[in-house]
């Protein structure tokens, strides 16, 4: 499949511009190493790219082991470096070059380095820790909608701001849209060949990259896991109810849950809470970073599903829906939190998306073709909570118009989004 330009390019240039050091990590197949060296050109001073290393070659691994300052100080900068989490000992060699850097008060310290990797760097303090006030940490997750089919960066701001003027469906439905976000290499292939690549990728990242972070005693388990929290797409997480059915106990299922968080195969929405005098449920609920991974796990044929299964449907649905609003907070300037709102009581909103200035927006997933005033009881009862603080709420769902249901709320197309 032909590169598409994915629409954080734009986003790491300007972090580059105010940090010495930009860490872009993801799943393995998103497409990190390809965006990086398209971007060597533009991210390069004199005229001159920036210069790439890959430690997926053992002997820059190696060479960059036993002597990373060495390792650092033989390329010119700007230096892309991928697959960086391989050789840790970097990192606090990183930490000397640039605090070096500033006490010489080079001319300027920033867009020196651009790393990339395969694992998540937040969830390794040993790794991360000593970077902080140095490094920018981005994420690239699988293509979203958007960016597999026109290329352009999705539309979430203009959702929150209710602008729906110009949309369209682009002439895409909704499972052709579920088919085409994911992985670039498998954006466009048949079925059969999904099948091939998802068993191969998750493979190597159960039966390789796991290994190269962690030692599992059980790690035999991580399949199981993974179809286990398949089954649960989209449900409130319960470690020792998952633990019980893998054969693990709690605290050991809730460790290698988090290994699978960590190589960005499975991620957790938190709830939304605030101190407003009402019971709220403080689970998250727990999705997969790519919807159709979850009809791999599954065996589930999405057209299929679609027409006979439509309550197991909604729940990819909603998976796919998650994943859009991740990859689109990801990839644009829109400074927000992904949250759930659920109370004791059962009124509940899938999605909230909350900005630093306590401002939030509702988003409701409903998978059929019309929309009535009870499909909006979740989002006015978080209204009433939030007040002034809240901006608009939204249903979506698989009509062809936005319509409006009161003030600030609308029910909305699924289309919307791409």
């Amino acid at each position: 499949m032909s590169f598409f330009n994915r629409h954080i390019n734009t986003r790491i240039k300007q972090v580059l511009k105010n940090h010495p050091i930009v860490f872009l990590n993801g799943a393995r197949q998103t497409g990190k190493s390809t965006l990086v060296q398209t971007m060597a050109a533009e991210i390069g001073e004199h005229g001159k790219p920036a210069q790439y290393v890959t430690f997926d070659r053992p002997t820059q691994m190696a060479a960059a082991s036993s002597e990373p300052e060495a390792f650092l100080t033989s390329y010119n900068l700007p230096l892309i470096i991928d697959e960086v989490q391989l050789v840790p000992e970097l990192f606090r060699t990183l930490k000397v070059v640039v605090d070096n850097a500033r006490f010489e008060q080079q001319e300027t310290v920033n867009g020196r380095y651009l790393l990339t990797g395969s694992a998540n760097i937040l969830a390794l303090p040993n790794l991360s820790d000593p970077l902080v006030g140095r490094m920018a940490i981005l994420t690239l997750y699988p293509y979203s909608a958007a960016e597999a089919t026109h290329n352009n960066p999705g539309q979430l701001e203009k959702i929150m701001q209710l602008n729906f003027r110009d949309i369209n469906d682009r002439g895409l439905t909704l499972i052709d849209a579920m088919k085409r976000a994911t992985f670039p290499e498998i954006a466009a292939a048949a079925e059969e060949n999904r099948r091939t690549w998802f068993d191969g990728y998750i493979t190597t990242i159960l039966q390789r990259d796991v290994k190269q972070i962690a030692e599992l005693e059980k790690s035999s388990l991580l399949p199981h896991l993974l179809r286990v929290l398949a089954t649960r797409a989209g449900g409130l997480m319960n470690d020792s109810d998952i633990a019980r059915e893998v054969g693990l106990n709690s605290v050991t299922g809730k460790s290698y849950r988090n290994i699978l968080k960590l190589m960005f195969l499975t991620f957790d929405v938190s709830p939304w809470y605030r101190n407003v005098g009402k019971r709220l449920v403080k689970s998250a609920k727990g999705y997969f970073s790519d919807t159709l991974m979850i009809c791999h796990l599954l065996d589930y044929n999405l057209d299929d599903i679609a027409k006979t299964k439509p309550e197991l449907f909604g729940h990819l649905v909603e998976n796919f829906v998650a994943t859009e609003l991740k990859k689109q907070l990801s990839n644009s300037d829109i400074k927000a939190e992904l949250y759930h709102f659920r109370t004791s009581d059962n009124k509940e909103v899938d999605f909230i998306i909350e900005k630093p200035d306590g401002s939030v927006f509702a988003i409701e997933v409903k998978k059929s073709e019309t929309v009535n005033a009870d499909d909006f009881k979740g989002i006015k009862a978080f209204q009433e909570l939030t007040g002034n603080d809240f901006t608009g709420g939204i249903v979506l769902y698989s009509g062809k118009e936005a319509v409006p249901f009161g003030k600030n709320l609308w029910a909305v197309p699924f289309f919307a989004l791409w």
